[in-house]
């Protein structure tokens, strides 16, 4: 039986996907090497790992997005493998060209497919070339502003100005009305050149409430595959919240033609290991070519729960010279599964993130759920990171039986300490239209109400906060002689020392 070429694996992450790597090389007899800020030094998934490298400060500028640091931290370890999880590097060629270079194993495609699917201009070139229905719109950028009047004119407006670079959102401006262009070209162009380095766009179609349906693909040297589709339409400003697989939009005959359009993408790019293909899905059936994510998704659980395969384990076999564990024809979707984004968003403050310490934190449990987390009590939330404190996923049998299950879930998780948006995700749970799966991509623009904070869930709110904030102060005159030598100096009114909190951290542990 042929062995592995990785023995040891570095997490060039952190958080949730961090930890979920760290258990995926555990299941499958592998070393994981953590790194981590100065932010992260106390983080669960540090303390889960065989070994953590410290690699600088907390802003990600000069730490989880320094490829230097990360190279170096591998090299000490001894990790003959990179993992980039998903965010920070991930997407980045010229991270993974890099490991290349370096002669470490990246976790992930070739480093020609993260270019030739990072720009989106040549992604639909490619994408038109080996058959798979784009958008309607242009397959080159922008050359001159002037241009996009003709473009616009010839496609149709609405259109939509995009970014050629990146993604999440960034760089994208719906135009409805040729007055509107110019400014619109602008400011995508503007946002684009400040969040990738890249300015240039291009045009494209704008789609009137389609949904986003994605098809998780799986390449190994020998077999390219997909596992079906999952539902991801429920999004803010362009952002994921709620995801679910399969879709209800989704017949066995359209997963057929979608999925064989995801894999023949993949072949197109030479692909190995796991990624995504987005697509847009009109309501008369047809679909589009997005994007291709390539790396692991947040979403990759509801997949993993539907299909019964392990995705980072896949990774790591395939990564390692192996075959993947799946063969074709072999896998179709049974059961029903959600995940719900658990977000350190303020709604009482316009959604924006919330920073703070988790005072008390009780997750879910039972029958079908599954909670993926990188945090815990105690544990501090700042505002250098991704707002995502966890992933809440469940399988049922069915998508009600799914549904009755999150909603449950939901009632029983409690967050203290900090705001989160656990309060939409119960609304959304009940909204009619989404209990009936009418939805798309435009869905919570049109419904703002289930984003407010009502009275009542304000009023919690309020009343679960003050009685924190009242244990925390019973606990502390219980132990006023604790309290008064906190600073290490013996005095009341001196600072935290935080290096005795982190002694106290490691004592409880």
């Amino acid at each position: 039986m042929s062995q592995s070429s990785i023995r040891r694996v570095l997490i060039a992450n952190r958080g949730e996907i961090a930890l979920r790597i760290i258990r995926a090389c555990h299941e499958e007899g592998l070393e994981a090497v953590a790194v981590t800020s100065d932010a992260d030094r106390h983080a669960p998934f540090v303390r889960a790992a065989d070994a953590a490298i410290a690699i600088g400060p907390s802003p990600p500028a000069e730490s989880y997005l320094r490829i230097d640091r990360l190279l170096d931290a591998a090299r000490t370890s001894g990790a003959q493998a990179i993992h980039p999880g998903y965010g920070f590097l991930s997407e980045r060629a010229e991270f993974a060209k890099a490991i290349e270079d370096a002669g470490l194993i990246f976790v992930g495609p070739p480093s020609s497919a993260i270019a030739a699917m990072g720009d989106k201009t040549s992604a639909r070139r490619l994408m038109q070339a080996a058959g798979v229905p784009i958008v309607p719109g242009a397959v080159t950028a922008l050359t001159h502003p002037d241009e996009a009047h003709g473009l616009a004119e010839g496609i149709g407006y609405p259109v939509l100005v995009k970014a050629s670079a990146g993604g999440g959102g960034k760089g994208m401006r719906v135009v409805h009305a040729a007055a509107d262009l110019p400014a619109a070209i602008e400011g995508a162009s503007s946002e684009a050149r400040k969040a990738f380095g890249d300015g240039s766009i291009y045009l494209e179609k704008f789609i009137v409430r389609p949904r986003h349906v994605e098809i998780q693909i799986l390449a190994d040297a020998e077999t390219t595959i997909h596992l079906g589709e999952r539902e991801c339409s429920i999004q803010r400003r362009h952002q994921k919240l709620v995801e679910e697989s399969p879709s209800v939009a989704v017949d066995p005959a359209l997963r057929a033609r979608m999925g064989a359009a995801a894999v023949a993408a993949a072949r197109a790019v030479g692909y190995r290991g796991a990624g995504t293909c987005e697509f847009l899905l009109a309501a008369d059936g047809t679909f589009f070519f997005l994007e291709m994510n390539t790396r692991i998704q947040v979403e990759h659980p509801v997949t993993e729960e539907v299909y019964a395969v392990d995705l980072v384990r896949e990774q790591l076999r395939i990564a390692g010279g192996l075959p993947m564990s799946v063969r074709p024809g072999t896998l179709s979707p049974r059961g029903w599964s959600i995940e719900c984004r658990i977000t350190s968003e303020d709604p009482a403050n316009g959604l924006l993130p919330s920073a703070g310490t988790i005072r008390w934190l009780r997750p879910p449990a039972g029958p079908g759920v599954r909670w993926e987390s990188g945090v815990e009590s105690g544990s501090e939330v700042t505002l250098y990171y991704d707002s995502m404190l966890a992933k809440l996923i469940v399988r049922g049998a069915t998508r009600t039986q799914a549904l009755a299950r999150m909603r449950r879930a939901l009632d029983e998780l409690m967050v203290v300490g900090v705001a989160t948006n656990i309060a939409f995700h119960r609304r959304l749970l009940d909204d009619a239209d989404f209990i009936a799966g009418a939805i798309d991509i435009q869905f919570l623009e049109r419904r703002p109400d289930l984003l407010a904070l009502a009275d009542d869930e304000a009023t919690t709110l309020r009343l679960a906060l003050t009685a924190a904030l009242l244990e925390e102060e019973r606990r502390r005159s219980r132990h006023p002689k604790a309290q008064a030598t906190r600073s290490g100096r013996g005095d009341p009114a001196g600072p935290p020392s935080r290096w005795l909190d982190a002694a106290r951290r490691d004592g409880l542990r």
